[in-house]
């Protein structure tokens, strides 16, 4: 019989690892960079002086056990799915409307984990400590998708989003027992709720995405619209100068995941460049997100050692099909952020989603709930709520 229970999860990293990290990030070889006069900070990469910074406090000031509390308060736990035994935290939403409101699936990506919820799930199960209404709260179920951080253990099968996304459905549906339930995502998180919207859509109340996963297919766009060459201008400008992170990671994920596993100064600076490339900031990832953000989401990673398996979404959409297929009835909310990686016009977006809430958002990027949880949380209450 195949093991069907849910068991509670406490995350405890031993002192040991601590201290192999800190020993590793004393030992670390540094590049040069190259002079001021060929380009600025962030130009090629990572910065240097950034990376020093961040190493010199992710050594000496930053407290993991601090970022470890502070996740183990919230219910955790794990059930095997699949072949997987998968993480999840599932909060339970202050008061009786939140008790006949049918839950909500928080779902991450890369190269992000549940901990870019922490400030939202507060904000949606208890709105009222917000501000908000308690007629706005949720019961919120937030995984850690398949092969990343607390659900990957060495060897485990890689999972593609399709798999993911029945994964969840099945997280939900037969181990929690909600008969339908609302989906939310950003990043590869946008895929597994499109996809759920696609292929589970009589168990979702709707879906609401704060990043747009379009297809790129050019016959979507046989006479574009001014906002459509726009776009399609972005997209080109985005695929030549900012996809080649996709390109090794989509082909040679092995490889590349010996130098992150070993280093700590390489884990960080692959993330470093995403948090500056990808939040709404005016040169320094600072701006967007507080440092101990960033560490506790690397030292998260670097503890696991789940680097090479979170990598599998990318080679696995990059040697197989689109992985989501004709256009999603069910009711689809979404906030475009600023800064977010590409930003399609609502023309577009129509013709793939039943579009019922489009909103134009004013500060923010691709990662909404670590960036803007008062506004993302106002933009899931609204769309799910009225």
């Amino acid at each position: 019989m195949p093991d069907t229970t849910i068991r509670p999860f406490t995350l405890w990293v031993p002192q040991a690892e601590i201290a192999d990290l800190h020993a590793r990030l004393d030992r670390a070889r540094w590049p040069d960079e190259a002079p001021p006069e060929q380009g600025a900070p962030w130009a090629y990469g990572t910065s240097l002086a950034f990376m020093r910074e961040l190493a010199h406090d992710w050594r000496h000031r930053y407290d993991w056990r601090a970022t470890q509390a502070a996740l183990n308060a919230w219910p955790q736990f794990k059930t095997h799915i699949d072949g997987i035994d998968v993480h999840f935290l599932h909060v339970r939403g202050m008061g009786a409307h939140a008790e006949a409101r049918p839950p909500l699936l928080l779902s991450h990506g890369w190269p992000g984990s549940v901990l870019e919820f922490m400030k939202l799930i507060p904000r949606l199960t208890d709105p009222v400590a917000h501000g908000g209404d308690a007629r706005d709260a949720f019961t919120v179920i937030v995984p850690s998708l398949p092969g990343y951080t607390l659900s990957f253990t060495e060897h485990q099968a890689r999972k593609s989003l399709p798999e993911i996304g029945a994964i969840f459905d099945t997280l939900v549906r037969e181990r929690l027992g909600y008969a339908r339930y609302g989906a939310q995502g950003g990043d590869w998180g946008s895929f597994v709720t499109a996809w759920l919207g696609a292929n589970r859509a009589a168990h979702l109340t709707g879906i609401h995405l704060n990043m747009m996963p379009l297809k790129r297919d050019a016959a979507m766009f046989t006479h574009p619209t001014e906002a459509e060459r726009r776009y399609l201008g972005e997209l080109q400008h985005f695929l030549k100068e900012e996809t080649g992170y996709q390109a090794i990671q989509g082909t040679r994920p092995q490889t590349l995941a010996f130098a992150l596993t070993d280093s700590p100064v390489g884990l960080a600076a692959w993330f470093a460049e995403k948090y500056c490339a990808w939040t709404d900031n005016q040169g320094d990832p600072r701006e967007a997100l507080s440092m101990d953000e960033m560490l506790g989401n690397l030292s998260l990673y670097w503890f696991t050692r789940c680097i090479g398996a979170s990598f599998w979404p990318y080679y696995a959409r990059l040697h197989g099909r689109w992985p989501i297929e004709g256009r999603i009835e069910v009711p689809t909310g979404y906030c475009a952020f600023p800064r977010e990686i590409l930003r399609p016009p609502r023309e577009a977006a129509e013709r793939q989603f039943n579009i019922q809430r489009w909103s134009v958002m004013p500060k923010g990027g691709h990662f909404a709930a670590w960036e803007q949880p008062d506004a993302l949380a106002g933009e899931i209450r609204a769309f799910f709520c009225e």
